[in-house]
């Protein structure tokens, strides 16, 4: 029908969700990166070769799946508010063990504000309708 006016749908997700979006595509080049550091100094490990290459695989598989995760955030994917959510989560064991065993205090407090913040901001109240869709023209109220 050419003369109907088509219902006005949302620009996108609420700046809460690309903000955290941003944080989570950060977190998974930080993990990219971590897997090229990985295999450039896999010659110099006390572990066989084979082991820091499985090891670096790892990160870089777990680091493209956050950085795509966090791609569907900015671009307003609601399937991707889930597992950004578990994967903050996930991390906060990383926080524990930077600050405790590896007494990496400046370095844990900042990934621990990074993903204190992530995850609240997935949490939030406009992240939450966002996912849900009540955020649509149509949504029940």
């Amino acid at each position: 029908m050419l003369g109907a006016v088509r219902a006005a749908e949302p620009a996108g997700p609420p700046p809460q969700v690309r903000w955290a979006g941003v944080s989570v595509v950060v977190q998974g080049a930080a993990g990219l990166v971590f897997a090229v550091l990985l295999v450039l100094r896999s010659g110099s490990a006390d572990l066989p070769v084979g082991f820091v290459l499985g090891e670096a695989a790892y990160f870089a598989v777990i680091g493209a799946a956050l950085a795509a995760v966090g791609v569907g955030l900015v671009r307003g994917r609601r399937w991707s508010r889930t597992p950004a959510i578990v994967a903050q989560l996930l991390l906060l064991p990383v926080v524990y063990s930077l600050i405790g065993p590896s007494q990496q205090l400046v370095l844990g407090l900042v990934t621990g504000a990074v993903v204190f913040v992530t995850f609240m901001l997935l949490i939030s109240e406009r992240s939450r309708e966002w996912s849900m869709g009540l955020d649509l023209p149509d949504a029940p109220r």
